[in-house]
């Protein structure tokens, strides 16, 4: 693993901290293409049940990734659209896992700490 500097994988834009939501639907199309309700149904595996992503939330999301270039349709069949991650959502996928693993090592480095 390459360790970087802090600087060099924090946020700098809105889109630079994902929210939970945001995260798990990369993390989802990081395992390959996918309709919306299978990476609804795949959310909700994953978490146990812990994250819940309603439609709404969903297509949203979808919306700003496609406009970031995050995702990319590959096939619409009637109103089912599947999408594919792009290299540059794999690319932001990543830096938010190196980011959330910091948080972790900082969260328990202050409780060695304590």
């Amino acid at each position: 693993m390459i360790l970087r500097k802090r600087s060099d994988i924090m946020p700098k834009k809105a889109m630079d901290i994902l929210t939970e939501s945001m995260f798990y639907v990369l993390m989802a199309f990081s395992k390959g293409p996918m309709c919306g309700i299978d990476v609804a149904d795949y959310i909700e595996k994953i978490t146990g049940g812990r994250v819940k992503i309603g439609p709404a939330t969903l297509y949203t999301i979808l919306g700003k990734f496609e406009k970031e270039k995050w995702i990319r349709e590959i096939e619409v069949k009637g109103r089912k659209r599947t999408y594919s991650i792009t290299d540059k959502g794999i690319s932001a996928y990543e830096q938010e896992v190196e980011r959330l693993r910091m948080c972790v090592r900082d969260a328990e480095d202050a409780a060695d700490e304590m």
